[in-house]
């Protein structure tokens, strides 16, 4: 717990740090009139472990120290896109995705576009209680305007661009031209933006491999005392065939900081 305090504190020395020129990019409040605003219930958000502004979880600090690790490295190397992806199923990659997003939200400097891209279960909606008729596979599929499926959750920063109903051509979808142009779109759309791709476990399907080299890094979760050694093994073994950059690891239900993540970065 000591490391977790002490990475926190220090996050905040070097953001109170930060240069004039640097402060000055925050952006100005934002007031959403085109996308579509749905209150979120914080008992909600809660009972699924999700954090909130007044979040009172011993995990959010993890989580924080998780946000500055993770924006350091994306300031550091001008990226602005982030996949978030596991070796298997059910090893926390959605609940760190809403959760990092949500972090990073909370940043004055930073707004955060939440994307499910896990064509083939998709769960950021579930995950936050959001009801939805409209997703991204109704804009590659249908031409349905990119603006109208995204969804504001009433919290500041963030918006959601939900998957839509479950399609079974998800590979196909996410190696689409019309994926690339929209990728390619969304990241000089907003310069203080950033987005963050919920991708299907790399080992379940070739979905993630076909969709990682259009996004500039890649964050693994894994599960303690689930993930097994050869399926982490396989899964950096992919990742470095397909030259993607690594951001690092989170581990997710770490018993040694008797939470619910730590950060394991990986060498660069």
């Amino acid at each position: 717990m000591n490391r977790i305090i002490k990475a926190v504190e220090r996050a905040r020395h070097e953001r109170h740090l930060a240069t004039p020129r640097q402060r000055q990019l925050v952006p100005a409040e934002i007031t959403y009139t085109q996308t579509r605003t749905v209150p979120h219930y914080p008992g909600w958000l809660r009972q699924h472990r999700i954090i909130t502004h007044d979040s009172k979880a011993t995990h959010i600090d993890a989580y924080k120290v998780l946000r500055t690790r993770v924006s350091q490295r994306m300031r550091q190397n001008h990226w602005t896109t982030l996949a978030i992806t596991s070796p298997g199923p059910n090893e926390g990659k959605t609940l760190t995705a809403i959760n990092l997003s949500i972090s990073l939200a909370m940043e004055p400097d930073l707004t955060v576009l939440l994307v499910d891209a896990d064509f083939r279960r998709p769960s950021i909606h579930t995950y936050l209680g959001l009801e939805v008729e409209l997703g991204l596979t109704n804009h590659l599929l249908e031409n349905t305007p990119f603006e109208q499926i995204l969804i504001h959750p009433a919290i500041r920063h963030m918006v959601i661009a939900p998957a839509g109903a479950p399609v079974t051509e998800s590979s196909e979808l996410l190696a689409s031209p019309r994926m690339q142009q929209l990728v390619r779109e969304l990241k000089t759309r907003y310069a203080s933006r950033l987005i963050i791709f919920d991708l299907p476990p790399l080992l379940s399907s070739d979905d993630t491999l076909v969709f990682a080299p259009y996004v500039d890094a890649v964050l693994l979760v894994i599960e303690e005392g689930k993930t097994t050694q050869d399926e982490f093994a396989s899964t950096i073994s992919l990742l470095q065939t397909a030259n993607q950059n690594l951001l690092g690891t989170v581990l997710n239900k770490a018993a040694e900081t008797n939470l619910h993540y730590g950060y394991y970065p990986i060498a660069s």
